[in-house]
């Protein structure tokens, strides 16, 4: 069985204040580059590369099977903002799942596999794609320390939409210090929850509302571009002092760079970065490259730069028997 899932931008989160009823509330889309696909085979052991080793003998232990043989066929580059972690965590378990003709069911999973406490995004893209905002959690039930997988589940989604065919986004990775993760992301999730600026959230609520959707539903990306940004610069106050700015450095330079071409609709840095990205057309497609290029030269540093459509569908899959193929493309 092989499963193919794409990378996810998150732009932000909804509110980081405990003074409102919910905290994080996630917004982002799902892309369909680059990607993470992984095969898998039963076995009577683990088999698999030693990056995959943790999240496949966590869905073996999770589906109580005897073992699974894992190979990597594409992978997504680690802790730079793209949300490699739970893409590949989903697609190992999925894979091995289905190999032993198991329904994943990777929403209720996922807390299990130490995915999805905070952000709904990366399983909300797994699951259907396209743009993605959660209900976050209620604030009440959540302890920013805790992190058993019985006192949580993954935030619902409360919008999702199909981003139009002709939208790109110029996805910039700079050779820089990966974003944080672990115990770290942890630490500075409690620091910026600590000090959060309620009224930020108001801000960014009114912005998902009256800006984003409704220039989903119109096909403008103008102004969908323009209030992604917004969002991520109103979560940058939030991140602040924990990133050193709003935008991490180096990540602030390329982002100018990216909103200040003519092509580029809007830009900001993709969860803790270092990835960062701009809002641009398939008809732009060439000049926004050029701008990306010209981003990390401005940034003094070597990267990559890429333009890539968003994903909306879920995670596809492929097993030996073509009758047994989704031909929606999507994995529930």
């Amino acid at each position: 069985m092989t499963v193919s899932t794409g990378a996810r931008l998150h732009f932000g989160f909804a509110n980081l204040s405990p003074a409102h009823e919910r905290l994080y509330g996630s917004v982002g889309v799902a892309l369909e580059d680059p990607r993470v696909t992984v095969s898998a085979s039963r076995a009577s052991s683990i088999s698999c590369p030693d990056e995959l080793d943790s999240h496949v003998r966590r869905a073996v232990a999770r589906l109580d099977v005897p073992g699974a043989h894992v190979a990597a066929v594409e992978t997504l580059p680690r802790h730079v903002g793209l949300g490699s972690g739970t893409a590949t965590a989903l697609a190992v378990f999925a894979a091995v799942a289905r190999a032993y003709g198991r329904d994943p069911g990777v929403r209720a999973h996922a807390p299990h596999l130490g995915r999805g406490r905070r952000s709904g995004v990366g399983v909300a893209a797994f699951e259907g794609g396209g743009f993605v905002l959660d209900a976050g959690r209620p604030t009440a039930a959540c302890d920013p320390g805790r992190s058993e997988p019985e006192s949580w589940t993954v935030p619902p989604v409360i919008a999702r939409r199909a981003i139009p065919d002709d939208w790109r986004f110029v996805l910039v990775v700079p050779a820089a210090d990966p974003g944080r993760s672990g115990d770290a992301e942890a630490a500075s999730m409690r620091a910026t929850i600590a000090d959060a600026i309620p009224t930020v959230a108001t801000r960014i609520a009114d912005l998902v509302t009256r800006r984003v959707l409704p220039a989903i539903e119109s096909g403008d990306v103008a102004a969908f571009g323009a209030a992604i940004a917004a969002i991520g610069r109103l979560n940058g106050t939030w991140y602040a002092d924990e990133q050193g700015g709003v935008y991490r450095p180096p990540v602030e330079t390329i982002v100018r760079t990216l909103a200040d071409d003519a092509v580029v609709a809007g830009a900001g840095q993709s969860s803790w970065g270092p990835a960062a990205y701009g809002v641009t057309t398939a008809a732009d497609a060439d000049a926004a490259l050029d701008a990306g290029d010209r981003a990390l030269e401005r940034a003094g540093l070597d990267g990559t730069v890429r333009i890539v459509g968003a994903r909306n569908r879920g995670a596809a899959r492929r097993d030996p028997d073509p009758s047994a193929i989704d031909r929606r493309g999507g994995l529930r």
